[in-house]
């Protein structure tokens, strides 16, 4: 079945171009071109990832994202034609799993979408359930829970659960973790690492600011509880 991609630009001729080079590649494409449009599809269509402009006309790019993860984890990736680092930070605040800078290369596009889907599927086809204490994780479902209650995850999210937890123990720098789920993709900082991980601390942890779960090595990195 062909991967189903929403491609969200008020400018036409970035989202033909995208969509045709999709298409080109076996995915079907649907486009938007302001944030209304772009929520509405999302809510009535089952899309397995969203590019998604941030200055668009009627509900901005991080408004969408913002309101798409009260219901739904769709792997996002935003795209603005801003370069400040923390335009970078606030979209991944957002819920965004990646980031790419206008001008854009196609083939940029196109790499980071595949690298995305590689490492999703890669985790899939292993079929395993790891759990910890009250944490229990379905990697063929990207599924999680916390004491028997659904957890939602972003894909980039999951992915560093799932890293940390199948390594207890083992210490991560941000730069390791950077270039392990990013798979060096992503022209970010450690900035960015630290984000997902207050995100994954809020939804896991009981108290964010005592973990019994996800640690820090202080001038280093973070690693999972051993069990």
């Amino acid at each position: 079945m062909a991967y189903q991609i929403l491609v969200v630009d008020d400018e036409k001729l970035i989202v033909k171009g995208i969509k045709f080079s999709l298409e080109q590649d076996g995915m079907e494409v649907t486009a938007a071109y302001d944030g209304e449009e772009a929520l509405q599809n999302i809510k009535e269509k089952n899309f397995d990832l969203v590019v998604l402009d941030v200055m668009l006309p009627k509900m901005d790019g991080l408004e969408v994202c913002q309101q798409t993860r009260e219901f739904s984890q769709v792997p996002i990736i935003m795209v603005t034609a801003k370069g400040e680092d923390m335009d970078k930070i606030m979209g991944l605040e957002y819920g965004a799993d990646d980031y790419i800078s206008k001008p854009f290369n196609i083939l940029e596009v196109k790499a980071r979408i595949k690298s995305l889907f590689r490492r999703i599927t890669a985790v899939q086809l292993q079929g395993e359930m790891t759990s910890y204490k009250d944490i229990k994780v379905d990697v063929q479902k990207r599924y999680v829970t916390v004491k028997g209650e659904p957890v939602q995850l972003t894909a980039k999210e999951f992915d560093i659960l799932y890293l940390l937890m199948s390594h207890p123990g083992v210490v991560y720098k941000r730069e390791e973790l950077l270039s392990t789920i990013w798979n060096n993709e992503f022209a970010g900082d450690a900035r960015t690492v630290d984000v997902h991980i207050r995100r994954l601390r809020k939804k896991l942890e009981e108290n964010p600011d005592e973990p019994e779960y996800i640690f820090t090595r202080w001038g280093v990195g973070y690693f999972f509880a051993e069990k």
